[in-house]
């Protein structure tokens, strides 16, 4: 159970943080592998940052949960000015990984080519008019996306932990949309403004 989770909340099985995992979960809801792929961020020096492919469209950062980092209200956190932010809560444990992923997807659909017909091009055209809570309570729903979730979550290294374990890492997710950098996380109210910057530069 994560912190944000109610009591009775529907929970699925945490994904891995592992690049093979997660990028073949998403070429199959439908970003051809020639379009994007995930990659491991090693550091942030340098060197190791150089190694990372360009353009970086998003990323999807794995964080402890504990009383530093869950010290501040969700809420807090400006909101930015740009009304193209593809944003949706969080309200199925442990779906962090997934909504990270949607979070990624719909935010750079201008840059990456969906595959016709396939699951991301279905759930963003059913969800585009929807607020925040209308699209997690979709997503509730989405009998097609817990299932490619549960073969993912099933697919790491690791043995993915029995559902009535608690987890404490999350997933957010960061990316660039019209010229400013926002922090996406299921948990908070709003997407969170981090300043200008772009895809080439917001690693730095």
């Amino acid at each position: 159970m994560d912190s944000s989770e109610s009591p009775g909340a529907k929970r699925w099985l945490p994904l891995e943080a592992n690049p093979e995992v997660i990028n073949q979960f998403m070429w199959g809801l439908g970003v051809p592998a020639e379009e994007a792929e995930c990659c491991d961020v090693y550091g942030f020096d340098d060197e190791l940052l150089d190694m990372v492919p360009k353009p970086v469209l998003a990323v999807l950062f794995l964080y402890p949960l504990n009383q530093a980092t869950e010290g501040k209200p969700t809420e807090e956190g400006p909101k930015g000015s740009s009304s193209n932010i593809y944003f949706m809560k969080q309200t199925v444990g442990n779906a962090c990984g997934t909504v990270g992923l949607l979070h990624a997807v719909a935010n750079i659909r201008s840059e990456v080519q969906m595959a016709t017909g396939s699951y991301f091009d279905r759930f963003f055209t059913s969800t585009a008019n929807m607020n925040a809570e209308q699209r997690a309570e979709f997503l509730e729903k989405d009998t097609e996306l817990e299932d490619a979730h549960s073969v993912a979550a099933t697919a790491g290294d690791t043995a993915a932990p029995d559902l009535s374990v608690s987890v404490d890492l999350h997933f957010v997710c960061f990316t660039c949309v019209d010229g400013e950098l926002y922090e996406l996380d299921g948990r908070r109210l709003h997407p969170v403004y981090h300043g200008p910057s772009s895809r080439e530069t917001f690693l730095k």
